[in-house]
């Protein structure tokens, strides 16, 4: 079986060729390895390969990891839905928060986001109107986006999206990324926005992401290999 080592060569290639057929460059796409149900022990193995963001879904899961890790140069990114009696520990522990797509969610962040600490966070929006998938529709994105630019320690950057099953990516990918052009020019005047990430593209579909203009791709399977069930944390 192939090691991490192996599978983020691997992946690497595979990221560099779906790069020079879109007419980018490699630094302009971010991996961020979605290590839930990875134990402890495998986040610390892919960071000292230089992996440095890691994505988790799970808070109870995550939190374990984090505080191992504490020695590493790690940003946690946290891409799962949010429950409201979660989100004082996701603002405590986390640097990203891919997955904003309710205005209480937000504002209970921005409160409970500690001193001295601003959270980068992304909308995510159900660009398929899946009814399986958390996210707000198109059309309802605007509106809360102008509430994260009124939120002092919340810092919007962009948009994330997961798509819905046996849905042309293509087609989705470049409708996001047709929005979040969109929306840059709603928060251009805005000294403090910084406008400048899309995060979009799993294991099986992050060629059509990196030519629809993916910032960030989150992949796990490519690197970590099939899950099965969550781990013990160790």
């Amino acid at each position: 079986m192939p090691n991490i080592q192996d599978r983020l060569s691997a992946l690497e290639q595979r990221i560099a060729r779906a790069c020079e057929a879109a007419g980018r460059s490699r630094q302009s796409v971010n991996l961020i390895a979605v290590s839930k149900t990875q134990s402890a022990s495998t986040v610390r193995t892919a960071a000292c390969l230089g992996l440095q963001a890691f994505g988790e879904n799970y808070l109870d899961e995550a939190l374990s990891k984090i505080n191992n890790s504490t020695d590493l140069p790690i940003n946690w990114h946290y891409i799962g839905r949010i429950q409201s009696n979660k989100t004082a520990d996701i603002a405590q522990n986390f640097d990203w928060i891919h997955t904003i797509d309710r205005k209480k969610i937000a504002q209970r962040l921005n409160n409970q986001c500690p001193q001295d600490k601003q959270l980068n966070v992304l909308i995510q929006v159900n660009i398929d109107a899946d009814p399986a998938k958390g996210g707000v529709l198109p059309e309802q994105v605007s509106e809360l986006l102008d509430l994260l630019i009124q939120l002092p320690n919340l810092r919007p950057r962009g948009l994330m999206t997961i798509l819905a099953q046996n849905r042309n990516p293509v087609e989705s990918y470049l409708a996001v990324a047709q929005l979040f052009n969109t929306l840059g020019k709603q928060i251009e005047s805005n000294a403090c926005a910084t406008w400048d990430v899309l995060s979009m593209g799993m294991t099986g579909d992050l060629e059509s992401a990196i030519a629809a203009g993916a910032t960030h791709i989150r992949i796990g399977t490519a690197l970590f290999g099939e899950r099965t069930s969550r781990p013990s944390l160790n």
